[in-house]
């Protein structure tokens, strides 16, 4: 799942340290492809610290239950085969595009139904303080990091994840995470199909989309 489903099971939170915690594993993908941080079972004196360590095992939990699950399994595939065609001559796979559409037209239909606020969100990840988070890092045995710090200041402040409630944002959204893998992954064309393809297939799951939060979090109860 992608930042703000992650949230979703813990929006009515007043630790800001969990919240971070439920997105930290995908925020440091994103700095740094290359960090790799396994703190699953260590334990810190301070409170704070462990709060993001649990927020971190939820993180791992859900993507479990997610990725596992009948919708996931379905809806990825069937919009792999949507994609395939929109994205002819790209060097994208269409499985990789299918995962990852789905879970962006997740977090778009989060926004404009009103089940999340994106600024409350923004607002637990201003509330964390800095030492905190670098000392979670150095803790969990990351030796640099300031190119995590670089990445994170930098989503706090563009609040990107405002434009996934914009549906035609979603291909530009997953171009920018193509990046990281292709150089020049799509054109304007391939652009321009995927968001007829999204944008129908985002429609399509409206209605039905909230029944894998209930199955989730049915699950979480025995964690």
């Amino acid at each position: 799942m992608n930042f703000l489903s992650h949230y979703y099971f813990d929006r009515h939170t007043t630790n800001c340290y969990h919240v971070l915690g439920t997105v930290l594993p995908d925020l440091l993908k994103n700095a740094d492809k290359h960090i790799v941080l396994h703190p699953e079972k260590l334990e810190h004196p301070n409170s704070e610290v462990n709060s993001i360590i649990t927020g971190w095992n939820k993180h791992l939990a859900v993507d479990r239950y997610f990725h596992s699950s009948e919708f996931f399994l379905t809806h990825s595939h069937e919009l792999k085969k949507l994609l395939r065609p929109a994205i002819e001559g790209s060097p994208v796979k269409p499985f990789f595009l299918g995962h990852i559409a789905l879970e962006l037209i997740i977090d778009n239909l989060l926004l404009t139904t009103g089940k999340v606020i994106v600024d409350e969100f923004y607002d637990h990840l201003s509330d964390c303080q800095a030492e905190v988070i670098d000392e979670f890092l150095t803790f969990s045995g990351l030796a640099d990091t300031a190119v995590f710090f670089k990445f994170y200041e930098g989503f706090k402040k563009s609040k990107y994840l405002h434009t996934y409630a914009e549906t035609h944002q979603i291909s530009y959204a997953l171009k920018r995470i193509c990046m990281r893998v292709w150089k020049d992954p799509f054109t304007p064309e391939h652009e321009m199909q995927m968001n007829e393809v999204l944008g129908n297939y985002r429609d399509y799951l409206l209605d039905g989309f909230m029944s894998i939060f209930e199955e989730i979090e049915a699950k979480l109860l025995y964690i």
